[in-house]
């Protein structure tokens, strides 16, 4: 279902505050001053009793520094937190976006930012983390290099899925058509092979921190037209420099070369 604005909905959870521990170390509840040992991980729920998710969805926590993000598969909660007597707590209200999508999805927004603010204890063991409400609901999670680790840059064959335009802010990712089919793979000797959509080329490639050094040999010039064409202008103009940023999260891999990139996903 394409998302609208629920107004309405999402002005009632955007009232709730969100309560979170931060975790330790061991299998002790997390203390005030530990957020370190939660601070830059994402974690992605395993199980949830005695609740279930809306098939397909699970929990996403990602702290960085003094903020908490969440989601259950359709809005995005942000808040400012702290740890205050082993329990980390909201620093004012939690923000939301303003997507609605179907009613068990909103539902779930709801019930995640309740379970939030009603200050869950919070257990962290290593890469495993507890959220354990006073009504008996029982959160599992795993960080996220674990739960789907980085897939590795060379021998992953990459499909081109979204075209980045604009840096920053202003930046927007837009989705490649259906019958328009672009690769990307890095052979283990640093040999790559591309597909633009319409034409297709090779070269080698020098991996560095964040940085692919290019020098390509050949690019066929096979005429193209409509999204075609649109695609292949686009990888075109991303990797037209010799040095392009890359990074690697999950199955994702992004390319950026100024306010122009590419978004690979690793095929299985």
């Amino acid at each position: 279902m394409r998302p609208q604005a629920q107004g309405a909905a999402t002005a009632v959870l955007l009232a709730l505050t969100v309560g979170v521990l931060a975790g330790c170390g061991g299998e002790s509840s997390a203390g005030a001053g530990d957020e370190s040992s939660v601070d830059g991980r994402t974690f992605l729920s395993t199980s949830v009793t005695p609740r279930s998710l809306v098939a397909g969805t699970r929990i996403r926590l990602t702290f960085d520094g003094d903020s908490l993000g969440a989601d259950a598969g359709c809005n995005s909660l942000l808040g400012q937190v702290r740890v205050d007597g082993g329990r980390l707590v909201t620093d004012g209200s939690i923000g939301m976006t303003e997507m609605g999508c179907d009613q068990p999805l909103m539902d779930q927004d709801a019930w995640l930012a309740e379970l939030l603010g009603s200050g869950p204890e919070l257990r962290l063991n290593g890469d495993d983390l507890t959220l354990r409400a006073a009504d008996g609901t029982v959160v599992e999670l795993v960080d996220r290099r674990v739960a789907d680790p980085d897939r590795p840059l060379a021998g992953t064959k990459w499909v081109l899925d979204g075209i980045i335009e604009g840096a920053g802010p202003d930046g927007a990712v837009s989705s490649v058509p259906q019958d328009v089919t672009a690769t990307l793979r890095i052979s283990a000797d640093g040999q790559l092979t591309l597909t633009t959509g319409c034409n297709t080329g090779s070269g080698s490639v020098d991996i560095g921190d964040g940085v692919l050094r290019l020098d390509w040999t050949y690019l066929t010039e096979m005429d193209c037209a409509g999204d075609r064409m649109r695609v292949e202008q686009a990888v075109q103009t991303a990797l037209s420099q010799d040095e392009i940023a890359y990074s690697i999260e999950a199955d994702r891999l992004t390319l950026t070369n100024g306010p122009h990139g590419l978004v690979y996903r690793a095929k299985s």
